[in-house]
């Protein structure tokens, strides 16, 4: 969410920015807005001031035996108090209509953030390791997981249709083990604490962190909440046949859906961590002191792929359901450039302990997320697929996100309160990584090596046959 204060001071900058995001200018219809919304609660505002000061008048003009003047405040009190109502709720829509039009207005790029319109724009940070060479042809993942009888797509879309997987033996083991060992590498080594959050969330939780309102169809939405809109349904429906049928006034009606609607409790099924974790300081005062707090949990993961339709149909590249180790950290502005950098090297770690050859990406300006300032993807690659794919993205948002969430700390110095900071980034997908490591680690007769780093967590087992 943006300040729009700081959107009234710096418009041009505000325009500019969002020029390198491939968007066309805000600056002035949102200060349009919110002159409007400002005119509106100076009248109630100016309204309320003059009922109170009548309210006073009327005993003033009683003592003074000033009947036609007390009567006459009378009146002006009873028409201000069905002017009132009337005034703060324009107030209050065109507020509302202010901060929707700011929620769906994306991060502004830090100026070191490259320019480009997509992908095409990225530029390559650094690199790990070097493309291994088998001396054979290199299968992907997933002709590796069904000759091992140990990856079944078939099973999966039985139970839950397509992008599902059903992991057996080995490679099951695999999959926890890797999630483990990210775990106990973040939490030992780097500080994070390890957190056990719920996987179902509220509207307000998927708003902090700029989910919701505008990549609504992205998310799978709860079991609950789909039962509670046909509720919903089937108290609409006899409902429209009926006033067709009666013609009666619509209060009943009115009645009657806003006693089912108070049924509604909506919940979400989270796509990553991030969150829960980022919003676990949502509406809190932190002293500078806690500050940076890091965070850190294996969960998993929900995704619609709404819009990825024909992309990565095979395998488990793309699946509506993964496990992800998240990282978040909560810091002060002034850490929060450090704290990104800090964040990308703890999740390449990950990668180097398991030898796995990488490139890390700075986005450009046009390939960001939405609630993004600047952002690194590290990419890893996959020798089945001859190509990079993503394996973790690392973000900084600034103050976006606590602006929605109303996260803010007290400064050590001034106890000035201010907005927190708020960074996320995979610690890794364990899915992808999974992939990475039977691509890299395949044997000529198909079996998977374990690399070393992950041998305790599989018993000592060195290998998937």
């Amino acid at each position: 969410m943006h300040d729009i204060r700081w959107i009234r001071e710096h418009p041009d900058d505000f325009d500019r920015a969002l020029a390198r995001r491939g968007l066309a200018g805000e600056a002035k219809a949102l200060i349009e807005l919110d002159e409007r919304r400002r005119a509106a609660i100076q009248r109630a505002e100016v309204a309320l001031a003059r009922r109170n000061a009548a309210s006073r008048e009327i005993g003033a003009a009683k003592r003074s035996n000033e009947e036609s003047a007390a009567q006459a405040l009378v009146a002006e009190i009873a028409r201000l108090k069905t002017e009132i109502p009337a005034l703060e709720a324009e107030s209050k829509k065109i507020t509302a209509q202010l901060n929707n039009a700011l929620a769906q207005i994306p991060n502004l790029p830090l100026t070191d953030v490259p320019d480009g319109r997509d992908a095409s724009g990225n530029i390559e940070h650094h690199h790990f390791g070097a493309k291994c060479s088998h001396g054979f042809a290199s299968r992907q993942h997933f002709e590796l997981g069904e000759a091992l009888g140990q990856m079944d797509f078939e099973a999966a879309a039985k139970l839950s249709g397509a992008r599902f997987v059903v992991l057996k033996k080995g490679l099951a083991r695999l999959e926890r083990a890797l999630g483990q060992f990210m775990l106990d590498l973040h939490t030992n080594e780097h500080g994070y604490t390890e957190i056990d959050p719920p996987l179902l969330v509220r509207d307000e939780v998927m708003f902090g962190t700029a989910q919701l309102p505008k990549f609504r169809d992205d998310q799978f939405i709860s079991a609950e909440m789909k039962w509670r809109e046909h509720r919903l349904k089937d108290v609409l429906e006899p409902l429209d046949e009926e006033i067709a049928r009666s013609g009666e006034s619509p209060s009943k009606v009115v009645s009657q859906l806003l006693e089912a609607a108070e049924t509604v409790e909506e919940f979400w099924l989270i796509p990553t961590a991030e969150v829960p974790l980022t919003n676990l300081v949502r509406e809190s005062v932190l002293d500078e002191a806690a500050l940076p707090m890091r965070l850190t949990a294996l969960t998993p993961c929900f995704r619609a792929e709404a819009g990825a339709a024909g992309k990565d149909t095979r395998g488990m590249i793309r699946q509506h359901q993964f496990a992800k180790v998240e990282l978040v950290s909560i810091t002060t502005p002034e850490q929060s450039r450090a704290e990104h950098e800090r964040m990308l090297s703890c999740a390449e770690e990950v990668l180097r302990r398991l030898d796995l050859h990488y490139r890390v990406m700075t986005l450009c300006s046009g390939d960001m997320g939405f609630a993004a300032q600047k952002t690194y993807d590290i990419e890893v690659w996959l020798p089945g697929q001859n190509a990079y794919r993503e394996i973790s993205s690392c973000s900084l948002c600034g103050e976006f996100q606590a602006r929605r969430m109303d996260a803010r700390f007290r400064s050590r110095e001034n106890r000035q309160l201010r907005h927190v900071h708020t960074l996320n980034g995979s610690g890794v997908a364990v899915g992808r990584a999974l992939i990475a490591l039977m691509e890299t680690y395949q044997q000529q007769d198909g079996s998977i090596a374990v690399p070393t780093a992950l041998q305790p967590y599989m018993g000592g087992s060195k290998a998937i046959e």
